[in-house]
């Protein structure tokens, strides 16, 4: 008894181990099967993916109006009170900015006019309840607008004659004060199609300003790259903008804007925008007229790298 009692709790384990391989051989397989499946559907859609950027490479090669647009908003508020642990218990905060890049290029066989305008703003807020000196409104920081225009009449596929308008400003505060204009001609060179690059010997650089400033006008080179594209759900734009005086160094400036967004979901996604300027012009204004340093030149000045960036949402138009 004791023997046939073995062999049948024997048996019942087996069959129980069997089972148990039997079904994890079973949903290995169905696994093995699914990520096969979904190997192929992968590769069918890369070659579809393929074939779709074929046929948008052959849009963007016929003549017409291209327009694009995309944006980044970043933004937080908090509010505390009585949370004694920080210098300000009672205080409410906010950060807003956004951003803004857009062109509407016409490509003909014989000409060009491309259009772009980029912004960047963005306001502060810091409220101490418990003073009656502080601001209760939202102050701008980030202050940043171009706008350019190229008209271009092509030499050869890559090679064109070209005339350039470039603004810059502030627009939150002093509205062009300083204001940078520049009209210039010489040729544009395009390698690719993306690419765009901008030599201009004979460029006019207008600034400006009110009051008695230490602002100047000058004659000198123009100098502009920009590489805008979009990559499947990735939207990027960089421009570099110098001019080079031919009066002195001193007027030269050179400005580069940098903006990455990136679609998570339908039309929305994250965007990344930073740019650097230096500007000597700029530097001594601020040190003579905001800082008091009346006794500051040109040689004196210490004319540090300027630099903002913003993070936040993306909504590609």
């Amino acid at each position: 008894m004791n023997h046939l009692k073995t062999m049948k709790m024997n048996t019942r384990v087996f069959f129980t181990i069997a089972l148990i391989f039997t079904i994890s051989f079973g949903f290995s397989q169905t696994k093995e099967e699914l990520e096969s499946q979904k190997a192929e559907k992968q590769a069918a859609a890369d070659a579809l993916q393929a074939e779709a950027d074929a046929l948008q490479a052959q849009i963007n090669a016929l003549p017409g109006w291209r327009l694009a647009a995309f944006g980044t908003i970043g933004g937080s508020l908090s509010n505390f009170n009585n949370w004694y642990a920080q210098g300000a218990p009672n205080n409410s905060s906010g950060n807003i900015g956004f951003t803004f890049n857009s062109r509407a290029n016409l490509i003909e066989e014989k000409f060009f006019w491309r259009n772009a305008l980029n912004t960047n703003f963005s306001w502060v807020k810091l409220d101490n309840k418990d003073i009656n000196t502080d601001s209760e409104d939202f102050e701008p920081t980030t202050d940043v607008f171009n706008l350019s225009s190229l008209y271009g009449r092509n030499i050869t596929d890559k090679l064109a004659a070209s005339g350039l308008m470039e603004y810059r400003t502030t627009v939150l505060n002093n509205f062009n004060d300083p204001g940078y204009l520049d009209l210039g001609v010489g040729a544009t060179w395009t390698p690719i199609t993306d690419l765009i690059v901008v030599v201009h010997p004979l460029n006019y650089n207008f600034v400006f300003s009110k009051g008695e400033t230490v602002f100047e006008s000058s004659l000198g080179a123009k100098i502009v790259a920009d590489y805008t594209r979009q990559i499947g759900a990735v939207n990027f734009k960089t421009n570099l903008s110098m001019f080079q005086s031919y009066k002195s160094s001193d007027y030269s400036n050179w400005t580069w804007t940098n903006s990455f967004g990136y679609t998570l979901w339908k039309m929305i996604g994250v965007g990344f925008d930073f740019g650097l300027r230096s500007n000597k012009q700029e530097a001594l204004n601020y040190s003579i007229n905001t800082l008091g340093n009346t006794a500051e030149t040109f040689d004196s000045v210490d004319n540090k790298l300027q630099s903002y960036w913003t993070a936040g949402l993306n909504y590609k138009f």
